[in-house]
C-alpha cells in the first residue's frame, strides 16, 4: 500500500485537539508530528479538517447469513466506511444464529472475503448452549450477547438458572438487550384488544415501556454484582435506567457499563407522527425527557459508549401495520455526522465524541491497537470537515435497503476520507473496491 501522509489536519485524540501531520506506512501509523515531510508518501492535504480515530461500532446487525435481502456484510460495512466507522461488532441473530463456534467461524470466514471494515462478532447465548459457550476462546471474538427481551431473530433467553450459569462461566464481556418479556407481552395484548393488529405506532414506547426496560436492566445488573460478571448493557432508552450506572471510577475499572444509540439521542416520541415505523426500534424511542436524561448520563460518564444498533429492513417490510412491521433501522452511514451535528449545536465536544465512539469501545472490549491516533497503532482514521453541508437523499444512501430515518436531514459536517488499516477506503464520495479489513484481535489475559 505504500505510505500516505495526511497534512495540516487537526488530530482529535485523548482529550486534545492538535494541529499535526499523520504519516501512515502500510497498515500502521508510523509518525505523528508537525511538518512531516516524506517524498515517498502520497500526500493528502486535509487543511482545516479534523482527523479522528476510526469509529468502533460495538453493535450492528449486518444480516448475513440468511437475511441478505435486507443487507449483507459487504454492503453494510461499505456504508459504515462512508460514515467514518472502520470497525464493527456484529450480532448473533442471523440465520443460522451465531450460537455455535462453527457458525461463528463461518461468519468470520465470510467477513474475511467481503468486509470493507474491520470486524468481529458476538457469540449468542441461548437457553441450551452453555457447554458450547464454555468452549469459546475469550480472545476469539468480541464477547457474548444475550437477548433478555425478544427482538428480531427469536433469541430470547428467559431461563433464570441458565442466565446465572452464563454469568458465572465466562470472563468475556456479556452484552445484553434488556426488556422484560412478561411486561412487553401484557402491554401488547392490552393494545391489541383495543386496536387489533393496526396499533398506532405512537404506542410503541408504552408497549415496550420504561418499566419493561428498567425491570430487565436492574435484574441483569443485580445478577452481575452477585456473580462478578463483566456486564455491558446495550442501547439504554430511558432516563430511569441511567441511575443504575456509576461515573465515579475509570472505565478500565468498571465491571458494569452502558451504551446509548444514535436514535435514542436524536429522536423522541414526538417523531412517530412523521416517521412512523421507520423509527420503530427495540427498545423503543421514548420521551424527550428520556432523551435529555440519556444525554446527561452520556456527558457525565454514566454511559460509556455511543453505537448504532444498525439493523436494516426493506421498505416493504417496514411499510406494514404495527404488529407486522419489524423493529430496527439503518444507521452506520449517518451516525458520526449526527453526533457532529450535536457538536456544532454545542451539545457535545469533539473530544467527547471520540472518547465515546472510539477510545471507550477499544478499552471496554480490550481491542488491540485500535481506537486511537497513536504511533504504532493500526491506521484506522476518519477525516471530517465541519464546514461541508450536505443533505441525506436516496441518491447518496449506501445501505442495501435504500432508505434512512435521516432522509431529508441536512448535516453541516461530512466524512471526507476514511482509512482502514492504512488503505484509503473512501474519499469524497468515492469508494475503493479493494478491501483491507482485518479480524479484530484482543488483549485479554
Amino acid at each position: 500500500m505504500g505510505r500516505i501522509l495526511l497534512k495540516n489536519g487537526k488530530v482529535v485524540n485523548e482529550g486534545a485537539i492538535q494541529e499535526l501531520d499523520v504519516l501512515v506506512d502500510g497498515d500502521i501509523i508510523l509518525k505523528i508530528a508537525r511538518d512531516i515531510s516524506d517524498t515517498s508518501a502520497k500526500v493528502i492535504d486535509v487543511q482545516g479538517k479534523h482527523i479522528l480515530p476510526g469509529v468502533i461500532d460495538d453493535q450492528v446487525h449486518f444480516r448475513e447469513p440468511g437475511l441478505t435481502h435486507k443487507g449483507n456484510i459487504a454492503t453494510e460495512s461499505r456504508a459504515a466506511v462512508a460514515g467514518g466507522i472502520t470497525t464493527f461488532m456484529e450480532q448473533p441473530n442471523t440465520n443460522p444464529q451465531s450460537t455455535s463456534i462453527d457458525a461463528l467461524e463461518a461468519k468470520f470466514a465470510t467477513a474475511s472475503r467481503s468486509s470493507f471494515a474491520n470486524y468481529s462478532f458476538l457469540f449468542g447465548g441461548t437457553n441450551d448452549n452453555l457447554e458450547e459457550l464454555k468452549r469459546l476462546d475469550k480472545n476469539s471474538c468480541s464477547g457474548i450477547k444475550l437477548f433478555l427481551g425478544s427482538s428480531t431473530g427469536n433469541m430470547l433467553v428467559d431461563n433464570e438458572k441458565v442466565i446465572e450459569s452464563i454469568f458465572r462461566n465466562t470472563d468475556m464481556v456479556i452484552s445484553v438487550h434488556c426488556e422484560d418479556e412478561t411486561t412487553v407481552r401484557q402491554n401488547l395484548e392490552q393494545y391489541k384488544a383495543e386496536y387489533g393488529e393496526d396499533i398506532p405506532v405512537k404506542y410503541h414506547p408504552l408497549i415496550r415501556s420504561e418499566e419493561a426496560c428498567y425491570l430487565s436492566s436492574s435484574r441483569a445488573i443485580a445478577l452481575a454484582e452477585k456473580t462478578g460478571a463483566r456486564l455491558h448493557v446495550f442501547h439504554l432508552s430511558t432516563g430511569k435506567e441511567t441511575a443504575l450506572f456509576r461515573n465515579d471510577i475509570p472505565l478500565r475499572d468498571k465491571k458494569i457499563t452502558a451504551e446509548v444509540c444514535i436514535h435514542h439521542l436524536w429522536f423522541s416520541d414526538n417523531d412517530y407522527e412523521n416517521k412512523g415505523t421507520l423509527i420503530k426500534w427495540n427498545p423503543a424511542v421514548k420521551t424527550a425527557q428520556d432523551r435529555d436524561m440519556l444525554w446527561e448520563a452520556l456527558l457525565d460518564d454514566r454511559i460509556d459508549v455511543v453505537a448504532t444498533d444498525h439493523a436494516p429492513h426493506t421498505m416493504e417490510e417496514k411499510d406494514n401495520v404495527y404488529t407486522k412491521a419489524p423493529s430496527g433501522g439503518p444507521l452506520v452511514q449517518h451516525a458520526l455526522p449526527a453526533m457532529l451535528e450535536k457538536h456544532l449545536e454545542g451539545k457535545i465536544s469533539l473530544e467527547t465524541i471520540v472518547q465515546k465512539m472510539c477510545h471507550n469501545p477499544a478499552i471496554l472490549f480490550q481491542i488491540d491497537k485500535r481506537g486511537y491516533v497513536k504511533e504504532g497503532y493500526f491506521a484506522d482514521l476518519a477525516v471530517v470537515d465541519l464546514q461541508e453541508s450536505w443533505k441525506v437523499t436516496k441518491e447518496n444512501i449506501a445501505y442495501k435497503c435504500g432508505w434512512s430515518p435521516f432522509e431529508g436531514t441536512s448535516f453541516k459536517s461530512k466524512v471526507t476520507h476514511t482509512l482502514v488499516n492504512g488503505h484509503l477506503a473512501y474519499e469524497k464520495g468515492v469508494f475503493s473496491e479493494e478491501r483491507n479489513a482485518k479480524r479484530l484481535t484482543f488483549n485479554r489475559l
